[in-house]
């Protein structure tokens, strides 16, 4: 596919610039119109520095509007073939040995990376953003516009229900493709860091993330916690990277994440060995991989992130003595060409 870390440039009706925001939405709505969708995304983006609650909007609806246009023009690429890490302990690296490579040979060894402090820059504006955007969600349910930072996605109706809304907001959390200006945010930060390159090599196809799987987390103190692999929920036969971002310090007073370092090469089997739920891997499933790989429970710092597929064991990691609440931005970015099908896509 050519350098898949760069966004697309115009195809040839123009240069894609505009004097106002009001041009730029009535020149994407043009190239929208006209089946160039991703030119529109590069066109918003450029104008996004005006600060234009609209431009956030129309981008982030514009994302899921282009899917159609990229996945038409993907095909499935190879995978990179990296050394697998040890399994039996989780790797960690350093932001300046992040690469495609590295993430590869850790997820086919460990299961997961661990990259410290790769967001250390940017934990508060993160934090800050995230009671933004829940501040923003509380004013529109008393029915005031909650503007750029709370405008949920309009969708099909079984594309808005599979999104499960009311499901995540009780668990208090945030879509993220329901705050435009935090989404579009993200994303420009995640390019800025170089992450966008990596998770673009990784996959090997122009990355598109899941609006059902990009949230905003502040975890209660009492949420629950099963072991599970998405790809219990996500399919079978997909390319998947999570981008899971700790933003506060974690794993001791405050809930982090518990983890299995080791490669499994398939979903394991749910609602067995002492599951509580359907979808969940029991404990005692768990319990029989401990010569394998014990669990562990890294103490993460405000801006490590972990990445990992859809085939890593994991849970939330909470227990009595934990008095603090953490925040988190969790998001799962997928290859077009094999993208599950019950996922809301947005291109990057």
């Amino acid at each position: 596919m050519g350098d898949t870390s760069s966004y697309p440039e115009t195809q040839g009706a123009g240069p894609l610039v505009a004097s106002s925001p009001a041009e730029a939405l009535a020149r994407a709505d043009e190239l929208a119109t006209g089946g160039r969708c991703l030119d529109a995304i590069d066109l918003l983006r450029r104008q996004r520095g005006d600060g234009s609650p609209d431009i956030d909007r129309r981008l982030t609806a514009l994302r899921h509007q282009a899917f159609g246009e990229l996945a038409a023009a993907s095909s499935p690429q190879p995978e990179p073939r990296s050394p697998a890490a040890p399994a039996g302990t989780l790797m960690e690296i350093e932001p300046a040995e992040l690469t495609a490579s590295a993430v590869h040979g850790a997820i086919q060894g460990c299961g997961g990376l661990l990259v410290r402090g790769l967001l250390a820059g940017h934990i508060q504006e993160l934090v800050d953003a995230i009671d933004v955007a829940f501040a923003a969600r509380e004013r529109a349910r008393s029915g005031e516009d909650g503007g750029a930072w709370y405008s949920p996605l309009r969708l099909g109706r079984d594309e808005a229900r599979s999104l499960g809304r009311h499901f995540v907001a009780g668990d208090n959390a945030l879509l993220a493709c329901d705050s435009p200006r935090f989404v579009n945010d993200l994303l420009d930060l995640y390019e800025r860091i170089g992450l966008r390159r990596v998770v673009a090599d990784y996959l090997q196809e122009r990355p598109v993330l899941s609006a059902n799987k990009c949230t905003l987390r502040h975890v209660r103190l009492g949420s629950g916690t099963d072991w599970h692999q998405d790809g219990a929920f996500l399919g079978r036969s997909i390319r998947a990277l999570n981008v899971w971002v700790a933003l506060t310090d974690c794993g001791v007073d405050a809930p982090g994440l518990d983890l299995v370092p080791t490669r499994l090469d398939d979903v394991l089997p749910t609602g067995t060995g002492g599951a509580i739920f359907d979808w969940a891997v029991g404990p005692d499933v768990v319990d029989g991989l401990k010569d394998r790989a014990p669990v562990v429970r890294p103490a993460f710092r405000a801006g490590d992130v972990m990445l990992f597929d859809e085939l890593f064991l994991h849970r939330t990691a909470i227990d009595a003595s934990m008095t603090r609440r953490r925040y988190a931005v969790e998001a799962w970015f997928f290859a077009p060409s094999a993208y599950p099908a019950a996922q809301v896509p947005l291109v990057w």
